[in-house]
């Protein structure tokens, strides 16, 4: 094993010998957050947009969430070892200008029993109006509520290569360190000042600390965004929900996200998914060069090109397809960002000086004209000789009809002969079916089928194309010569430049056009064309993976028409949080499900007892629940081509799941006297809501009138086939579970 890996062993005098740009006691923090707004109300479109702020360094604290010595990921070691030099500099800086700096390595306090601060962080008085469950994990906040989470992290985020992960698990091992959870305290690479830091993993603690220096302004760092920088007592949603000013310092920071799990993206791509979810629904974002000057970080593997994709067009729908489109063929090779145009003024399209940090760009734009220093965004872009690809209407994204821009606007005359070779004139009747064809043997044209197909829109006119253009494709109507709908051109600049005139929403039906448009992008950024592309919205993402389901409804319908026809074996699992102040109303936990045919369930992994009496209901005890906390309900149901084939409910002997009370087992028995065979062989959560219901022993009588009850109404998970470990997780569920899955009473309750 590589020294590398070994961060916990590096002296700590061989990091004073790095650079240090340490400022001046009391030198103001001057930030720029970046966050994302809705394009408008119920979009589900973001303008990013960014504003600065001068925080006082003293009314400031940076928490460095679990960067711990080793991890059971080899790979989250890598990439924690190569940030925490750079966020070690940034905390000596802070530190000098009179921040606050709380080291949060969680689960590992008893290595900083002796610590000045440790003891500094205990010695802080508890603060009498402390914010309720402060000092629980917190799965998800209000403004998440509406979200799609967006990776499925239930396999833990393990991105090892399986070898050498049993390696590195063999090597934890032979340290005497538990292979699952080998951290024992922060990595020696993050530095503590005794004199002035403190060390606290307790939401109680952290939020006394800030609260006794008046401290307002928050920066969390650290790993993994997705589960502990989130999540902590001390994390992102605990303290956005309890009214600081939080920020994420995003590039020193990493997820936990296997690239073999959908939506198949990168681990850096996985990455900037969640980052973006942040800035849409939890807090703004800030980056390291903005606090000690130099580029923002970036990992030194992550060798992404950045692809700006400009949207402002109203024809087409491709602010909703080129999303789409981007999430499932480029995730994997290039970091994407969205620019969309102003719904409430045609000639604005904010955002565009992403374009200084672009590598290509895609634009989808008709007949815009610009305010001039966002026009030199785009020039500047393409003076530059970058790579940019077109679809449809981008051959007149700032041409107008014999009209002169306003005063103070900026269009492009000559955009389509210069930057694309084209010669748009005009189209075809929106009533003429255009038929599309390959031609030649073009990179692009990498798998790309043989077959012809139907265009989706009209066909444009656009012969003859200007010297230095390959066409790849033609379309044809009846009675009228062919014409390109895609093709290459090399500009004066020196850029490189793919066209497609095809771009209607149908298209992006067609595989010849996805892989066809996938293609041309990676051509004109320079990259090697895939053989093959992963693509998620198939029956097989449906076996590989857990995705969203809403509840109650059809498998046909929450798949779109994927699941239609699909029989066999299939599992739903949500996340339920029951606070803590239930437990002591809560004899018995019951979850009841409607119509009364059902398979198995399972509550943190272990088998229910249940009985059917016009409906499905199963039992679990107090021991068995996390209170306060995640716990992972899981139902395996089954469909089968004979409905009225009789399938055995009986419940097996679970004793794994009995209480050591002997009257809540004696409860139990009596409630599962019912239990036996049902008719139904076709459960799928179709028709009433599932409920949790907590039941006193005195309820028991009148079971219809529950002490507490809560309605699992809306997104589960779902994965069709059979595996014992779907009924549970890798992790704790407060880790492996996503946001858009958790159910929990509202706060007033």
């Amino acid at each position: 094993m590589s020294k590398r890996h070994f961060g916990w062993m590096i002296p700590v005098f061989l990091l004073a010998a790095s650079a240090m740009s340490i400022a001046a006691d009391g030198d103001a923090l001057e930030l720029t957050l970046r966050s994302r707004t809705e394009t408008a109300e119920g979009a589900g479109r973001y303008h990013t947009v960014t504003h600065d702020e001068t925080w006082e360094p003293e009314q400031t604290a940076i928490i460095v969430c679990d960067v711990w010595d080793l991890h059971h990921c080899l790979n989250a070691v890598r990439r924690a070892e190569e940030f925490a030099p750079r966020l070690n500099e940034l905390l000596k800086d802070a530190r000098e200008r009179g921040v606050t700096i709380i080291h949060a390595p969680s689960d590992c306090m008893d290595a900083y029993a002796d610590h000045p601060a440790r003891k500094r962080a205990m010695n802080v008085p508890l603060v009498a109006d402390l914010p309720e469950d402060i000092e629980l994990w917190c799965s998800r906040i209000p403004a998440e509520e509406a979200a799609v989470y967006p990776i499925d992290q239930s396999d833990g985020g393990e991105d090892d290569d399986p070898e050498e992960h049993a390696r590195w698990a063999a090597k934890l091992e032979s340290l005497g360190r538990n292979p699952n959870a080998p951290w024992k305290a922060q990595s020696i690479l993050i530095e503590i000042d005794a004199e002035r830091d403190f060390i606290s993993d307790k939401g109680d603690e952290v939020w006394s600390i800030l609260a006794s220096r008046g401290i307002d302004n928050v920066i969390l760092s650290g790993v993994h965004t997705n589960m502990c920088v989130l999540g902590r007592p001390f994390g992102l949603r605990q303290m956005a929900k309890n009214g600081k000013n939080v920020v994420l310092l995003r590039d020193m920071t990493d997820t936990m996200y296997n690239p073999e799990r959908w939506p198949y993206v990168s681990h850096f791509t996985g990455t900037d998914l969640i980052i973006e979810h942040i800035e849409k629904f939890v807090c703004p974002t800030i980056t390291s060069d903005q606090i000690i000057g130099g580029e923002a970080f970036r990992f030194e593997n992550d060798k992404r090109p950045h692809l700006v994709v400009v949207v402002a067009e109203d024809e087409y729908k491709t602010e909703e397809s080129l999303p789409d489109f981007a999430r499932d063929y480029l995730g994997k090779g290039f970091r994407v960002s969205f620019v969309f145009g102003n719904e409430e003024e045609r000639n604005d399209i904010p955002g565009l000086e992403v374009l200084d940090d672009a590598d290509a760009m895609l634009i989808s734009v008709r007949r815009r004209v610009l305010p001039h220093e966002q026009m030199a965004h785009i020039r500047q872009f393409i003076e530059a000789g970058k790579p940019v690809i077109g679809i449809r209407t981008a051959s007149h994204a700032f041409v107008l009809r014999n009209e002169s821009p306003p005063e103070g606007y900026a269009d492009w005359p000559g955009w389509d002969p210069q930057i694309f070779g084209g010669n748009y004139t005009n189209h075809y009747g929106n009533d003429l079916t255009a038929t599309i064809r390959r031609d030649g043997d073009h990179p692009i044209l990498t798998g790309v089928p043989d077959e012809e197909f139907e265009a989706g829109g009209s066909l444009y006119k656009v012969a003859p194309l200007e010297k230095g253009t390959t066409p790849i494709m033609y379309g044809r109507v009846e009675g009228q010569p062919e014409e390109p709908v895609a093709w290459t051109f090399h500009r004066d600049d020196g850029g490189r430049s793919f066209y497609t005139s095809l771009g209607h929403v149908d298209d992006f039906k067609q595989a010849a056009f996805l892989r066809m448009l996938t293609n041309g992008i990676y051509w004109a950024a320079g990259l090697e064309i895939p053989e093959e592309f992963t693509v998620a919205g198939t029956i097989d993402d449906y076996r590989r993976h857990w995705m969203p389901m809403e509840v109650p409804g059809t498998w046909e319908e929450g798949s779109g028409g994927v699941l239609a026809g699909y029989e066999g074996p299939a599992w739903y699992r949500c996340v339920v949080r029951m606070p803590k102040e239930w437990h002591a109303q809560a004899d018995i936990v019951a979850f009841r499900f409607d119509p009364p045919s059902i398979g198995k369930v399972y509550l943190n992994g272990v088998k229910l007892p249940g009985c059917w009496a016009g409906f499905s209901e199963f039992y679990a005890t107090r021991k068995l629940i996390n209170w306060g906390d995640a716990n992972l309900l899981a139902v395996r149901v089954e469909r089968q081509h004979d409905p009225s084939r009789e399938r055995d409910r009986r419940a097996e002997e679970t004793d794994d799941s009995e209480s050591s009370n002997p009257q809540a087992n004696s409860e139990l028995d009596r409630l599962s006297e019912n239990e036996g065979r049902s008719s139904s062989n076709y459960f799928a959560l179709t028709a009433g809501v599932p409920q949790l219901r907590i039941f006193e022993y005195e309820d028991l009588d009148n079971p219809n009138e529950p002490t507490k009850s809560l309605r699992l109404e809306g997104t589960w998970q779902f994965r069709i086939g059979d595996d014992p470990s779907f009924a549970t997780l890798p992790l704790p569920a407060r880790f492996a579970a996503s946001t858009d899955v958790v159910f929990e009473p509202a706060a007033e309750e």
